[in-house]
């Protein structure tokens, strides 16, 4: 998944993954942002599992042996 990284006038990071609804962080660095950003999207893929709900992003990250 693509996440897109930029820094705010007043000096602070914003990271985003578009594909998934309310995957935003901010901080201070763009490492930072990343890494929280990426573990967002996990939890919120987590929680539509857990939910029933379907994730197919998800198959990007597992794939399931026939």
């Amino acid at each position: 998944m693509k996440v897109e990284v930029e820094n705010e006038d007043d000096g602070r990071w914003i990271a985003e993954v578009p594909e998934i609804p309310g995957a935003m962080a901010y901080g201070t660095s763009k490492q930072e942002e990343v890494a929280k950003v990426q573990a967002l999207v996990l939890r919120l893929l987590a929680d539509k599992i857990e939910h029933g709900e379907e994730a197919p992003e998800i198959g990007r990250v597992f794939t399931v042996a026939a």
